[in-house]
């Protein structure tokens, strides 16, 4: 019978990293540590790829030399003969050691540990057991790890420890690597699907002297030789459009944000977006690129587009639901009426009925959105396009048409959670200086995620920006959907966490 974790004995850590530190001495001694002359010239994944599926016999007649290296992640020691279980950053491949071919080494192999960083040169072949293998005549200890990996039962299971040592979470853990590397893959994808579209990518400066673009609490900085005060940017925005009106028609930046805000599931203060801009475009038009780039990354990153997220099994091959910000009040806040939508005190009634908290300086269009987070945005599971916010919430959004109550704005959610925000943008110089007015009112009155007065913005909408549309999508949301991660922190490879006590 195999043991259970419950028989496993207490092993003393400190003691494991003594003997491995004495380990390490004597190679020192004989001048053998972290040497740096082994260049390998295969990888496992790509091995396996070329010969995983050749017949055993089929090595017999072809030798196929190779170079391999990685961390020892098992070992099994049988008298003369011995198996490694090695790991580079494409997967996992298997040493077959003899002591006929290895003579001292073998020997030295036996104290070798679990987490030390192998190098290896041999032939191809096949186990009895089909598994393809490398039978060693060279072998190398590249690295001494001084530290134990976590053990085959617990792994690395408390989430904290994984999030504070993501070195050795992905040293263990398949399914972090997946993550991040399709990461990558989106990111990719992002950058393909719009560059395609005659997009042009910029950059921006992370400091700034005001923070603009979305309504948020900064963090703030002090520039030393400028002996001033500065603030990590919130959003890029204002700076993007500054170069529509500059004559670039089409950009967009895959940027690190900043916001002061509280941490949990969903938020972290450093996170990763693309934000982009259109001239000559709607937010109707947005809707529909976001749309198909969704489509095209479930095609191509994950071949289906029924996938599966917190536990909800969404359908993204059908068109998307397209409604109003007064139509969810009304769907998910029974009783409510539809003709009242916009009475301040009917509205005011409902937030107290409902326990949202409100301020006095509050309009109709705030207490709107703070009736809908509370009663519908968790309740919109498949992919919908919220749209028709009103303006007092939507500071840089043009005012639609007909109804100036609201702006031409959408925000783009699945499973309850937004994913994208876009609008067509407002491009008329004195209503804009009018809505950053409010603005500074509204922080004024104690509000620290208004939007300060942005001078220099302002004079470069007086010199015309042409019609535009604007998206802002975040990636790490993204991210999380398409690998069913719960967690913003499975997606970020360092998360931001209190220090360690």
């Amino acid at each position: 019978m195999s043991d259970t974790p419950q028989d496993q004995p207490v092993v003393d850590e400190n003691h494991l990293i003594a003997e491995r530190r004495a380990k390490l001495a004597k190679l020192r001694e004989a001048g053998q540590a972290f040497p740096n002359d082994f260049r390998r010239d295969a990888l496992a994944d790509d091995l396996i790829t070329l010969y995983g599926e050749r017949e055993t016999e089929w090595f017999e007649s072809n030798a196929i030399a190779v170079k391999v290296s990685g961390r020892m992640l098992a070992k099994r020691v049988m008298g003369k003969a011995s198996f490694a279980k090695i790991q580079d950053h494409s997967g996992q491949i298997q040493l077959f050691l003899q002591q006929t071919a290895l003579a001292d080494t073998y020997d030295a192999f036996k104290g070798w540990d679990v987490g030390d960083i192998l190098a290896g040169e041999g032939t191809l072949f096949k186990t009895k057991t089909g598994e393809l293998s490398v039978k060693v005549t060279t072998l190398r200890l590249l690295v001494k790890s001084l530290r134990p990996l976590p053990d085959k039962w617990h792994g690395l299971s408390d989430h904290e420890t994984r999030y504070r040592q993501r070195y050795v979470d992905l040293i263990i853990n398949a399914d972090s690597r997946r993550v991040f590397s399709t990461r990558t893959r989106i990111i990719k994808y992002l950058r393909s699907f719009l560059d395609a579209m005659d997009f042009m990518e910029v950059e921006t400066p992370m400091l700034q002297v005001i923070p603009g673009g979305a309504t948020a609490k900064p963090f703030v900085t002090h520039h030393n030789a400028l002996d001033m005060q500065m603030y990590l940017r919130i959003a890029p925005e204002l700076y993007l459009k500054r170069l529509i009106v500059g004559g670039f028609e089409r950009v967009y930046e895959i940027n690190r944000s900043f916001r002061n805000e509280g941490l949990s599931t969903r938020h972290n203060p450093e996170f990763t977006m693309v934000e982009l801009y259109q001239a000559y475009a709607d937010f109707r038009e947005l809707m529909d690129m976001v749309e198909r780039l969704l489509h095209g990354l479930c095609d191509s990153i994950l071949g289906t587009r029924n996938i599966e997220w917190e536990g909800q099994q969404l359908d993204l091959s059908q068109p998307f639901q397209r409604v109003t910000v007064e139509d969810m009040v009304v769907q998910y806040t029974p009783g409510i009426e539809r003709d009242k939508l916009r009475d301040l005190q009917y509205l005011r009634g409902w937030c107290d009925k409902l326990n949202i908290p409100y301020k006095d300086n509050d309009g109709a269009g705030k207490l709107q959105i703070e009736i809908f987070e509370k009663t519908g945005e968790h309740r919109l599971v498949q992919p919908t396009f919220v749209y028709s916010y009103p303006a007092e919430v939507s500071p840089l959004a043009r005012r639609n048409d007909v109804d100036p109550f609201i702006t031409d704005r959408f925000e783009f959610f699945v499973c309850g959670r937004e994913l994208a925000n876009g609008f067509s943008e407002l491009n008329d110089a004195e209503d804009q200086a009018e809505r950053f007015h409010e603005q500074v009112s509204r922080k004024s009155d104690g509000d620290d995620e208004a939007m300060f007065y942005d001078a220099d913005y302002v004079r470069a909408l007086e010199y015309g920006m042409p019609p535009t549309a604007g998206l802002g999508i975040g990636i790490d949301r993204l991210v999380m959907l398409l690998t069913n991660s719960n967690s913003i922190r499975d997606v970020l490879l360092f998360p931001h966490m209190r220090p360690e006590t």
